[in-house]
């Protein structure tokens, strides 16, 4: 059979770098692209000497254009922590719009089947719980956290659009918390912050009383989902996590004993909008897709944990992406 080729964006990043990974260990020849405004190449180097991998550095808010047949397009480029969409929310909003607006014309012009990240973040603040596919959330579009939920749910709007008015082969992934090895330390997510916190002997931050909710999904259980779904052939928006729901007052004292650190916990307020509860329905998943999480909290902590002590001195007080300032200019 002829190698199959598959485009990956945001190649460069946490999720992108991962899958990058698993479709290279697939036999695919992947092409990965990336701006390099949060991504990091250290993610794929070890890739750049395999025949069957190739980078692009472009940003997909402008035209792409790949030579040749093409079997598959992931799109996972988007800033995607708040402390990324906070500082550079036209580029939040470009890429979910314009760049996946370029990508789904790319999938129609060469027949190739799409699988579009979107987030569990359409669902903003839930009144619903645990969220399933079919809730429509609770989002402030106007608010600091709207550049990036309703360019999450305009990706979706224009997906579903070329899949029904073009025929296009289209899939769609609402991604929940997810961690792991090569996540940005400082990117402002709660799990890094924690952590990196607790290396520097800082104390430990929690916005709000620390009882709102998250459910943490290890990167490699996250990545085995997103495969199953792109092969599958269910067109619909679907919850990919872990439904192991935990408090962040609870989850700081978990990453309090995983350390060993001897720091406090200290409370701050709770940014506009944050959201008080995640946990997907993860139902969808189970039933069509035969998938539900392997890799237990307690597991996956230690893993990343380990991660993020071998990374150099310089990283763990680096407050900034490296790239931002000069991207900025």
């Amino acid at each position: 059979m002829d190698e199959k080729r598959v485009l990956i964006t945001g190649a460069a990043g946490f999720l992108g770098s991962h899958l990058c990974d698993r479709f290279v260990k697939e036999g695919f020849h992947v092409i990965a692209m990336d701006n390099l405004i949060t991504g990091d190449l250290r993610n794929i180097e070890h890739l750049f000497k395999l025949e069957n991998f190739e980078f692009y550095h472009h940003d997909v808010s402008k035209f792409v254009h790949v030579s040749g047949e093409l079997h598959y397009i992931l799109h996972f480029a988007s800033p995607a922590s708040p402390i990324d969409y906070l500082k550079i929310p036209i580029q939040t909003l470009k890429v979910g719009s314009l760049g996946t607006h370029n990508l789904l014309g790319l999938a129609k012009d060469k027949n190739a089947r799409i699988i579009i990240a979107s987030t569990s973040e359409v669902y903003g603040d839930p009144t619903v719980h645990p969220q399933p596919e079919e809730y429509y959330g609770n989002v402030n579009t106007v608010g600091p956290r709207g550049v990036y939920d309703e360019a999450k749910r305009f990706q979706e709007a224009i997906t579903m659009a070329y899949h029904t008015f073009h025929g296009l082969e289209t899939r769609i992934v609402r991604i929940f918390n997810t961690y792991g090895p090569r996540m940005r330390l400082n990117d402002g997510r709660v799990l890094p912050a924690f952590i990196g916190q607790a290396l520097r002997g800082e104390d430990l931050t929690i916005f709000g009383d620390g009882s709102q909710t998250r459910s943490f999904c290890y990167v490699d259980d996250l990545i085995e989902g997103i495969y199953r779904l792109l092969m599958s052939d269910y067109a619909l928006p679907m919850n990919i996590g872990n439904p192991n729901e935990i408090s962040i007052r609870d989850f700081a004292e978990e990453i309090v004993k995983l350390t060993g650190t001897t720091q406090k916990i200290v409370y701050k307020d709770l940014p506009k909008d944050d959201p008080k509860q995640r946990q997907p329905d993860i139902t969808k998943a189970k039933q069509l897709l035969g998938w539900e999480p392997k890799v237990s909290r307690a597991d996956g902590l230690k893993i990343t944990y380990e991660y993020f002590k071998s990374l150099p001195h310089e990283v763990l007080y680096q407050r900034d992406h490296k790239n931002f300032d000069d991207y900025m200019r």
